[in-house]
């Protein structure tokens, strides 16, 4: 007879529990920092808007493929979701590729269409999106392999095992079970639950059920996007697999210790707080592209073409800046310009006051002069 070691294998599955009293207090801070995120984002003209949707849909896209180890092609994904958008070409950036193609789908669908209630065929057409150019697996359908789903890391001779998820055969009906549970605990259901304890469990429960052969985070996360858009009855566009991208070990660490109980209060406390800290990310990025308006509205006239191209893409690295600052080899790779007008423009910079500087010779760093340009609290 099995044991009974995992949590779809307990007796109070998939009757998920918590503790209420530590998990409202972050339930009153979600949605007061939504409103706050609602509030800058109304500072954003037609066009910025446009451009931090872009970004947002793109570096979300981008991370939540990187946490499971599929790596896109920035570019191509911004073409393939300017294009999902109706953006024009300002946004485009040459070829679009089958997969980048495929998750600015789904990402679309996600965005646009959160309201709507949970099907099958909203999941397996996210799947089938989603590894769009794959042939090695089939697409669209949920897992039907008699070999045990197992999650395991080490030695291919000695593996840990993680977790083992129920087996394809019960995929059918736990996924008629979960997909009732997500439609009846949203706003105006049977059972609606706040924002933060839905999209919680809804992620957890549908990663421990793994229906698919590959995707299960990804989808996940999406169910988690969606399960919050659908609380607050706007899109989320809150930077979380950004955020759980930054602390992967953390998010796995998490996501193990709890597939042996159903009491998932640690669970919702981890996630609660991570989505918090999703939406005060998401804030800053409406801040900084705020301030880089106005920095251009200063400067613009004062850069020569090559300085313009460097800025601008000290830009594109968003809030965080370069990995490792910002280099007088990054300025000439960039300007594709020699060392002498490098030098050159870079001092032109820091004399007009448009960068800082930290470091010596080759040490030296430099930053854009940005504080000044920040809303101000």
């Amino acid at each position: 007879m099995t044991s009974k070691k995992w949590n779809w294998q307990q007796d109070d599955w998939p009757d998920f529990s918590y503790d209420k009293i530590n998990i409202d207090p972050l339930e009153t801070e979600f949605i007061k920092v939504s409103g706050i995120s609602i509030g800058v984002m109304r500072h954003l003209s037609k066009e910025e808007l446009n451009e931090f949707r872009i970004e947002m849909i793109c570096t979300e896209a981008l991370k939540t493929s990187e946490i499971e180890g599929a790596f896109l092609d920035r570019d191509s994904l911004q073409s393939s979701i300017c294009k999902e958008f109706g953006l024009g070409e300002k946004y485009l950036h040459g070829a679009v590729k089958p997969e980048e193609a495929g998750i600015a789908m789904m990402m679309k669908d996600l965005y646009t269409d959160f309201n709507s209630p949970l099907t099958h065929e909203t999941l397996w057409a996210w799947h089938d999106q989603l590894l769009n150019g794959r042939t090695d697996l089939e697409r669209g359908k949920y897992r039907t392999g008699k070999e045990d789903m197992r999650v395991v890391s080490g030695r291919i001779d000695k593996p840990e095992i993680h977790f083992i998820a129920p087996p394809a055969s019960e995929i059918p009906r736990e996924m008629d079970l979960f997909i009732r549970w997500f439609n009846k605990t949203a706003p105006g259901g049977k059972a609606p639950l706040p924002p933060l304890a839905r999209a919680g469990t809804a992620h957890l429960y549908f990663v421990t059920i793994h229906p698919f052969e590959d995707g299960n985070g990804r989808i996940g996360r999406a169910l988690t996007e969606k399960a919050l858009a659908q609380s607050l009855g706007n899109p989320t566009l809150i930077a979380l697999s950004s955020t759980l991208s930054n602390k992967k070990k953390e998010y796995y660490e998490n996501l193990e210790l709890q597939n042996k109980t159903n009491q998932i209060t640690p669970w919702l406390c981890y996630f609660g707080t991570t989505i918090i800290e999703a939406q005060k990310q998401t804030i800053g990025r409406v801040d900084f592209l705020i301030a880089k308006t106005k920095f251009f509205n200063a400067h613009e006239t004062l850069l020569n073409p090559r300085q313009k191209k460097a800025v601008l893409r000290i830009f594109r690295e968003g809030p965080q800046g370069f990995s490792g600052g910002f280099s007088a080899k990054n300025y000439m790779s960039i300007a594709k310009t020699p060392s002498a007008t490098a030098t050159r423009d870079l001092r032109d910079l820091l004399d007009k006051g448009i960068l800082t500087k930290t470091g010596t010779l080759k040490s030296t760093r430099y930053d854009l002069n940005f504080e000044p340009f920040y809303p101000t609290v």
